[in-house]
């Protein structure tokens, strides 16, 4: 199957899928006010791949990466992270599994500002009382070229170096999967790209599954595959994406839309 070109790949990878999605919907209000943000959504995100989610404003992008990563509720359908339902879980467990199993990063970089960088990268395993695997935590320390910013606060650091720190935050403690909201969105082109270049290096020599929602084709082109969503949907997926067909797609997609 194609469209316009682009090889459109069924959702799940060779290597397995790190979280596996079916009939997820997700519905706010009731009777005439009822508002469906997801409409029975299902796709894999398979283990050491990165993929970008698009759509239009309002098509439930967010929503859906929320609702994987454990930080919002849904109202039918599952959720499975490896072999967890999330659906089965309490808030306790919830939170537990997102401190010790997903990484996140953010438009807004989060970094504590009386910690340093290599502080702030630690601090999820420090709360969790968990001590970093030295050689995992040096090698995304190497990855994200912070070695010589360690001992730096972040008001000493540059958006970029800010958002490299969160980077590291996320892979450090070797999730099973990071979630990305906008991950560039406060950033400079070339600090961007470099942030975008850390996420896909960590997939690809990590082997770290990265799934990322963003507005910006140039974004969603440094991943394997986007996901493009429409009315809480998913309507199509394209693999080795390039900025300029990603472009294309979305312009179709907004075209589509009520007026």
């Amino acid at each position: 199957m194609s469209h316009e070109g682009n090889t459109v790949i069924a959702p799940a990878a060779s290597k397995g899928a790190a979280a596996r999605v079916r009939g997820l919907t997700k519905t706010y209000g009731s009777g005439e006010a009822r508002v469906v943000a997801l409409d029975a959504v299902d796709v894999d995100f398979g283990r050491g791949g990165f993929t970008a989610i698009m759509g239009p404003s309002g098509s439930g992008k967010s929503t859906l990466m929320h609702c994987v990563a454990g930080l919002d509720t849904f109202s039918g359908g599952s959720v499975c992270l490896g072999g967890t339902e999330l659906g089965s879980l309490n808030d306790k467990q919830l939170t537990r599994l997102r401190r010790d199993r997903i990484g996140f990063v953010f438009q807004a970089f989060n970094l504590l500002p009386t910690l340093n960088a290599l502080e702030n990268i630690t601090l999820p395993m420090d709360i969790a009382g968990r001590r970093p695997d030295k050689e995992w935590l040096d090698a995304v320390i190497e990855m994200v070229g912070l070695a010589d910013r360690l001992s730096h606060r972040p008001a000493q650091l540059s958006g970029g170096q800010q958002q490299r720190v969160a980077v590291a935050r996320a892979l450090a403690s070797g999730p099973e999967i990071v979630f990305g909201d906008e991950p560039t969105g406060n950033l400079d082109s070339r600090s961007g790209a470099q942030v975008l270049g850390f996420l896909r290096n960590s997939a690809r020599e990590l082997g770290q599954t990265v799934v990322i929602v963003t507005h910006d084709p140039a974004a969603a082109a440094r991943a394997d595959r986007v996901v493009f969503l429409a009315d809480g949907r998913i309507v199509d997926e394209m693999a080795g994406p390039t900025a300029d067909a990603v472009l294309e797609r979305m312009k179709d997609l907004d075209a589509r839309r009520p007026r």
